[in-house]
């Protein structure tokens, strides 16, 4: 009998430590699980995957090859050369990029190409293009030294941080026939039944919600090499807006890109899309107050937000109809940013 309780009290002692062992794997692996936050963003990454199919949507067909894996960064300068040349050496380490082009609107003034080449080499090559008119609508030509598929503008007075830029290409990947930016805006329908131009969190009238948007502006935005050629044939009457007032190509864009995608995607039933994808930045900079010139910017202008809410409706009258749709969406890399920077700029 004693040795009988023994051997039963041995048993369970060998049987103790392997089940302790497999208590502690398990709990090992239960941490390793991501949390229902984690779930969440994996559920929005794969809806991303889904959304930017070829297969989806065949839109703006890939190939796998350097155009798709690199991008090229545009920059249109006017009186900030010195801000400029911070720029230019802060995106020197961004990952992925092909070449920088500079819009050179400083007409019959030097470019800073000597001085640049003097403290070379340099990761990436620069490439000024100087333009014999200062107007808004240069950065939207079609230049020959692009050959990537995504084209990075950016403002001349803007810097964004190497991890805001990288998780944005990321997305435009998923997204490559619609906009990707940093700047998201709206149009609002007022009771008089014209449009207002206005911030993401401008209140709109029918809903009551200020949490949605219907543009994403390109003076901080990833968007296909190709929107640069739509741009050019539109009709007559939009370069002649932008010129009038030297404002909203931006709102322009916005729209060429809402109506190509509402002619590409008619065939297969499915609803309107955005013209733009909202990303939010975690670190985006205004270096405007660093300038030695003084210039300031067009949006501190006290009619710029009177010129824009124009444009929007000038620009519906030239089509005919509003092709911009609302969207909600909007991603960011990781936890809440530090500030929102789209709520300062127009």
């Amino acid at each position: 009998m004693r040795l009988s309780r023994c051997f039963m009290g041995l048993r369970r002692t060998y049987l103790f430590w392997p089940i302790l062992l497999l208590l502690l794997v398990g709990a090992a692996l239960t941490a390793l699980l991501p949390t229902v936050e984690d779930r969440r963003r994996l559920s929005v990454l794969e809806v991303l995957r889904r959304t930017g199919s070829e297969k989806d949507n065949g839109v703006l067909p890939h190939h796998v090859d350097g155009a798709e894996e690199k991008f090229t960064i545009i920059i249109q300068t006017y009186n900030r050369t010195d801000i400029l040349l911070k720029l230019l050496n802060h995106y020197q380490a961004v990952p992925h990029l092909q070449q920088i082009i500079i819009i050179w609107n400083n007409v019959g003034e030097q470019t800073p190409q000597k001085l640049l080449n003097s403290l070379g080499p340099h990761p990436v090559p620069m490439v000024f293009k100087e333009q014999t008119v200062n107007r808004m609508r240069n950065r939207l030509q079609p230049f020959p030294e692009i050959d990537t598929n995504a084209v990075l503008m950016l403002d001349d007075d803007l810097l964004v941080s190497v991890p805001d830029i990288s998780f944005a290409f990321t997305v435009w990947k998923q997204f490559p026939d619609q906009i990707v930016g940093f700047v998201p805006r709206k149009h609002v329908t007022t009771t008089a039944g014209v449009y207002s131009y206005g911030s993401f969190e401008l209140q709109d009238p029918e809903t009551s919600g200020g949490d949605r948007y219907s543009m994403v502006l390109i003076g901080a935005a990833f968007f296909h090499h190709r929107y640069l050629k739509l741009f050019q044939v539109q009709p007559q009457a939009v370069h002649a807006l932008v010129d009038e007032i030297q404002n909203c190509d931006d709102i322009a864009m916005n729209f060429a890109v809402a109506l190509y995608l509402r002619k590409q995607f008619r065939s297969d039933g499915s609803t309107n899309r955005p013209s733009g994808v909202f990303v939010k930045p975690v670190d985006l900079r205004n270096l405007e107050k660093d300038a030695s010139s003084g210039y300031q910017g067009m949006w501190h202008r006290p009619e710029h937000l009177l010129q824009r809410s124009y444009c929007l409706n000038r620009l519906t009258q030239i089509y005919g109809f509003m092709p911009l749709c609302f969207s909600n969406l909007m991603l960011c890399q990781f936890g809440f940013p530090s500030y929102a920077n789209h709520k300062s700029r127009g």
